[in-house]
């Protein structure tokens, strides 16, 4: 989830149940050129283990070199991004573009899983289109070349993001007998209900998810405590929607800086703010202060203002901030 998964707002998720996350996905040309953005989504701490470290290309040599530059920064595993659907990524021939030429995925996986010791996953969609639901294949084919695990949205390039996410192909990748590494899906997923129907539909055995988190990382929480117990979890008051959304704005300030940590926390507010009635006016005026101790200010002001306000029980929305972030 390019400019969303960065380490503030993995810091809110492993607070509220994440068991395993993603940085960024990282350009493998970038990193070979030093890029300083590319360099910079490297960083990951102690306390978000485990944690993946996520690349991309279109190219032998630079995902390898890629590879290996990652593994100096010791993530948990390292994975390969065959999903992203977006223009500049996909045409250029990278992310879900790669779907286009299966032999060409297998290349690139078998190159990355040479070149490093770490353990190499994928995530992919079901193909490029619906004439070529290929993921059957592509399980198959990755698995034989060395990868731990597969994460599969439930949707071809062509879709982006539109429409339902179909889990029935992913159904089937998971109960293949020859395949045996963990399957994950993705798509769509925006309940502890619907988490846990998923789950026993399908057999899958994990649940990836992208966009329901985004202002809402109590979803992990709410999700693990429905399968244990078969019980809902309260909604987070607004005292806890205040706190995280303060502690994501400080983790932000303190990894870029003040100037970019503010600007860059803007998208956020909304979804942390969802649901509070007349709540525009106190939006306008975090998306436009320039200072943390001013955003505080306000941010004690919408707590103090809607103190016991009861939001909710509704399915979370799911919503792309721009086009140009790939999210889940």
């Amino acid at each position: 989830m390019e400019d969303v998964s960065d380490p503030p707002f993995r810091a809110v998720c492993k607070d509220n149940g994440a068991d395993l996350m993603y940085t960024e996905f990282i350009s493998s040309e970038g990193l070979i050129r030093d890029a300083i953005k590319s360099r910079k989504k490297l960083d990951i701490f102690e306390y978000e283990r485990p944690v993946g470290i996520q690349i991309f290309g279109g190219d032998e040599e630079s995902l390898s070199l890629a590879a290996k530059i990652v593994e100096v920064t010791s993530p948990d595993l390292l994975d390969i991004n065959f999903g992203c659907p977006v223009k500049k990524v996909a045409l250029k021939g990278a992310g879900a573009g790669v779907l286009k030429d299966l032999d060409l995925m297998v290349r690139l996986t078998s190159a990355v899983v040479k070149s490093t010791s770490l353990p190499v996953t994928v995530k992919t969609r079901l193909g490029w289109d619906d004439h070529t639901k290929n993921i059957e294949e592509v399980a198959e084919r990755l698995q034989d070349v060395g990868i731990k695990a597969l994460a599969i949205h439930g949707r071809t390039r062509t879709q982006m993001y539109k429409g339902e996410a179909d889990w029935t192909l992913i159904g089937k990748v998971k109960n293949n007998p020859r395949i045996h590494i963990p399957i994950f899906g993705n798509g769509d997923i925006d309940s502890p209900d619907k988490a846990l129907e998923y789950k026993n539909r399908y057999g899958i055995d994990g649940i990836m998810i992208g966009r329901a988190a985004i202002g809402y990382p109590w979803v992990f929480n709410e999700i693990k405590h429905f399968m244990q117990t078969g019980e809902h979890l309260p909604s987070p008051t607004i005292e806890d929607r205040v706190a995280v959304c303060r502690k994501h704005l400080h983790k932000s300030v303190e990894w870029k800086n003040p100037v970019v940590g503010v600007n860059e926390m803007r998208r956020h507010y909304a979804n942390y703010l969802k649901g509070l009635p007349n709540i525009k006016e106190y939006r306008n005026k975090l998306v436009t202060l320039k200072t943390v101790e001013e955003i505080d200010e306000v941010l004690n002001e919408i707590g103090t203002t809607y103190s016991g306000f009861e939001f909710e029980k509704t399915t979370i929305q799911l919503v792309n901030y721009h086009e140009k972030c790939p999210v889940e």
